[in-house]
């Protein structure tokens, strides 16, 4: 780690601070969107379910803005209050299918391995080194290609996780019974708020609009977190040479996408800097980029450009690298 890198910690610090005034905008900017998207969705059925399918991409990404608020009461950046970051972050969990506590677990472990080889499987993709998977049996070398896949890993298992993982994450059993009580706090709360919704709407109607709406935000929401580490020039260390700071700036991503995109999916795409700060909270990002316009240039990835990282799939611990099936049995031919 260089004095440079070292030091972006100080200059990010002005930024650290909550804003609890705006925090309470953001909240109402994006639920009051949100909850109209679904209601307009409803109306639409009664003329055209093809009409109610156009506002699907819209709701579903309001949705992942309001995950990126619970995430941001996960990292206690969004109030200045703990309890109110956690309150906040337990109904933003409702709304997302996501238990809060659970998640804000495992996702601490992400920030705290990031880009260590020795500390993987906590809250990221799975990632294997070349070495790794040639020592695996034929069936598990399957397993991972399967898993690899991208109808796998983007369309069925974000599905799966928010709408059949979340509700029963059984390793989180060793966590605590805080924590499972957590989990089956927020699985209760969601059979009441679906019950309600269904009383006004109807179970059939519910689920042509909730489903759709749901599935749509996990597949965006894996895929954003995917293209923050997965690739090609990021950084893995074993942890002898790993570094936070290093691998925060170096490590994740610039996902440089049209401002539209980045207010819609709360400009996470400006990953390497959460990394670096992770109490920065989210609507003072773009600031930071405006200040710092040297950022932009580290780790930046447009989205055609992150179309190419999908293949992406071992690390090469010889070139440092992110490679795919393909190119690793090149290299060992």
């Amino acid at each position: 780690m260089t004095a440079a890198e070292r030091a972006w910690v100080q200059k990010l610090a002005p930024y650290r601070s909550a804003d609890d005034r705006q925090a309470v905008v953001e909240i109402i900017l994006t639920l009051v969107p949100f909850v109209g998207s679904w209601v307009a969705m409803y109306a639409l059925m009664s003329v055209s379910y093809w009409l109610t399918l156009l506002l699907v991409p819209l709701t579903a990404c309001l949705m992942v803005r309001l995950f990126i608020i619970q995430h941001d009461c996960g990292h206690r950046a969004m109030f200045s209050s703990r309890k109110v970051n956690n309150w906040v972050g337990r109904f933003m969990g409702v709304l997302t299918m996501t238990p809060y506590e659970y998640w804000r677990y495992a996702h601490s472990l992400h920030h705290a391995g990031s880009g260590n080889l020795d500390k993987r499987g906590f809250g990221d993709i799975d990632t294997l080194t070349i070495a790794e998977y040639n020592a695996l049996t034929p069936l598990s070398k399957f397993r991972y290609r399967l898993y690899r896949n991208p109808i796998i890993l983007f369309v069925l298992g974000p599905a799966y996780l928010f709408i059949i993982r979340h509700r029963f994450p059984l390793w989180a059993l060793s966590l605590g019974r805080d924590q499972w009580i957590s989990i089956m706090a927020t699985n209760i709360s969601i059979a009441v708020l679906y019950a309600a919704i269904i009383y006004f709407t109807g179970f059939a109607a519910f689920l042509m609009i909730q489903l759709p709406v749901v599935a749509l935000g996990a597949s965006i929401g894996v895929w954003l977190f995917y293209v923050q580490h997965q690739y090609d020039t990021t950084e893995w260390d074993r942890t002898d040479n790993w570094e936070h700071e290093h691998t925060a700036l170096h490590g994740s991503s610039f996902y440089d996408l049209p401002k539209p995109l980045m207010w819609m999916t709360g400009y996470i795409g400006i990953h390497h800097v959460h990394h670096l700060s992770s109490r920065i909270p989210f609507h003072k990002l773009p600031q930071v980029m405006e200040d710092f316009p040297e950022l932009k240039e580290i780790g930046r990835l447009t989205f055609w450009e992150s179309l190419k990282c999908i293949p992406l799939t071992l690390w090469d611990e010889k070139s440092r690298r992110l490679v795919s099936f393909k190119q690793a049995i090149s290299a060992a031919a």
